[in-house]
């Protein structure tokens, strides 16, 4: 999105990437790549869903293969009461019956009595995402280096550096932490979801987003830990125990993948762009925990602006995280 956005403003960039295929290591494609704004605001700041909003319009913009069918929130029998807190930690929402969750997703049916609708928010298949991104990036006239470390300090030659390196910018940003997640990738060919499913749970809440030819995206865990390890047993029962409690025909799936990612994080869990103190010319945008997909748009949008003329747009994502970040 950084590349995209800035070259499309007229700008010669060159993208340095470390591993040497596009995306190869890349936290974005572990994600479920779902554009939730309202559903996110259940555990975000406000901030994260208004400017959420507007990385909404800005995918809408960009990506043709964005789905914008909404998102069903539903809960077990006994959970009931995680219904009713997700529904008073959100706006943007109706509350359907079993028969409008039957009419919204007939492979569900009426086995579940009751669901929280949100209509404006949409999903992707995140590979399909990312190259297409990267597709539209090579298009607007920006290059790229594979397999190329990069210290995350400016040569002579660079007017701007906008360091993206997640976790790699560690030495740089003092407070960021690793959140790991994990999820599965399933295929079960003869059930059909038309638009992202959650299942809130008081301990390991689920989602289920259906990408094309019959595969389910389930994730995902929240962890507290840098770990880059394969998922443990606990948490793939867990995930794939809920799915079965959404619908036994999840029992049937094929196991695809089973993966672990690491996402870079900030004490509020909200992205930042950071200005470095050492280096007018450097931003270092970060920090995008579960809100990589939803928000990157909005970051690179006021990256492009501040570059072009100096106002900081999208101002609370200027805002310096608490702990001095060098």
């Amino acid at each position: 999105w950084q590349a995209l956005l800035l070259a499309r403003a007229g700008n010669e960039v060159c993208v340095i990437e470390a591993s040497s295929q596009p995306l190869a290591d890349s936290a974005s494609r572990y994600a479920g790549a779902m554009i939730a704004p309202e559903c996110e605001a259940e555990s975000a700041p406000d901030v994260v869903r208004d400017l959420g909003r507007h990385g909404l319009v800005l995918w809408k913009a960009v990506y043709p293969g964005l789905i914008e069918n909404g998102t069903l929130v539903l809960a077990a029998a006994r959970d009931q009461t995680e219904l009713d807190r997700f529904a008073a930690a959100t706006r943007g929402h109706v509350t359907v019956d079993a028969t409008g969750i039957a009419e919204l997703e007939p492979a569900i049916g009426r086995r579940h009595q009751r669901a929280l609708y949100f209509a404006d928010e949409a999903h992707m298949a995140a590979p399909h995402a990312l190259s297409a991104l990267f597709e539209a990036a090579r298009d607007a006239g920006c290059t790229f280096v594979f397999g190329q470390p990069h210290t995350g300090r400016p040569d002579e030659d660079t007017e701007w550096l906008i360091d993206c390196r997640g976790l790699g910018a560690s030495d740089d940003i003092s407070e960021l932490r690793g959140v790991r997640g994990e999820r599965l990738l399933v295929a079960l060919p003869d059930f059909e979801l038309h638009r992202t499913v959650r299942f809130v749970h008081p301990r390991q809440p689920l989602y289920v987003v259906p990408w094309s030819s019959g595969r389910f995206l389930i994730g995902a865990t929240v962890i507290e830990s840098d770990d880059p390890s394969p998922m443990s047993l606990r948490s793939a029962l867990e995930l794939l125990g809920l799915a079965y409690t959404l619908h036994p025909a999840f029992g049937e799936a094929r196991i695809l993948e089973i993966s672990a990612g690491v996402r870079p994080s900030l004490p509020d869990n909200v992205p930042r762009i950071l200005q470095d103190p050492a280096s007018a010319n450097v931003l270092r945008v970060n920090g995008a925990y579960r809100h990589g997909f939803l928000l990157a748009p909005v970051l690179a949008d006021a990256v492009r602006a501040y570059v072009a003329d100096g106002s900081k747009l999208h101002s609370a994502l200027w805002r310096a995280p608490d702990v001095p970040h060098i």
